[in-house]
């Protein structure tokens, strides 16, 4: 287990995520900043409503006419269905994170106020951090040790192997099923495309 949380802190975002977390909480133990509970667990679902929609509808969207653009998607996206084992194609990338933390933690400010932004952020990132570990152990070679951990990767890894189609959620299934994008293992078929998206 050591060696697969150094592995996971090699990767994308995920080392400056756990150090803006590990900041984010002494500064609260110092008292410089507050962390209401209400706003941490807003920031939190904020994130989880926002997994869903950049992958259903931004990662999954169609090429876009200009090359720089469509690297991006590739980067993003496209790339880590066609090679999902590669680790480095994996976790999200530190210059896609960073700005969308930034905009959602202004947009927070902007209508609860500046007070409200360090605590949506904390939550925010607690998030991102339980999303990016649940998606890492779905594509490494480990069986979950708890059965809800079981089913959690196999649910994800339809998305790769049975249908890109379907089953957008990494980290939880909630907006699959309010969206009508889940169905079980062998409700949908086989898709030719799960690695190649839009060739």
């Amino acid at each position: 287990m050591d060696g697969m949380f150094m592995t996971f802190l090699r990767h994308g975002s995920n080392a400056a995520l756990v150090a803006a977390v590990a900041a984010e909480l002494l500064l609260w133990l110092y008292g410089a900043i507050s962390l209401q509970p209400w706003l941490v667990v807003l920031g939190a679902l904020a994130f989880y409503l926002s997994e869903y929609g950049w992958h259903r509808f931004a990662f999954h969207a169609p090429p876009l006419p200009w090359a720089p653009l469509r690297r991006m998607q590739h980067r993003l996206h496209y790339d880590h269905h066609a090679e999902p084992d590669r680790l480095d194609l994996l976790f999200l990338p530190i210059w896609f994170l960073v700005p969308n933390l930034a905009f959602a933690a202004g947009l927070v400010a902007l209508v609860f106020g500046p007070w409200a932004a360090a605590p949506a952020l904390f939550g925010m990132m607690l998030a991102i951090l339980h999303y990016e570990w649940v998606h890492y152990v779905a594509h490494i070679p480990y069986q979950p040790r708890t059965r809800l951990g079981r089913w959690i990767k196999q649910y994800h890894l339809r998305h790769h192997f049975i249908s890109e189609k379907y089953w957008f959620g990494v980290s939880n299934p909630s907006l699959d099923v309010i969206m009508g994008t889940f169905h079980g293992p062998d409700a949908s078929r086989r898709s030719s495309t799960t690695r190649k998206l839009y060739s």
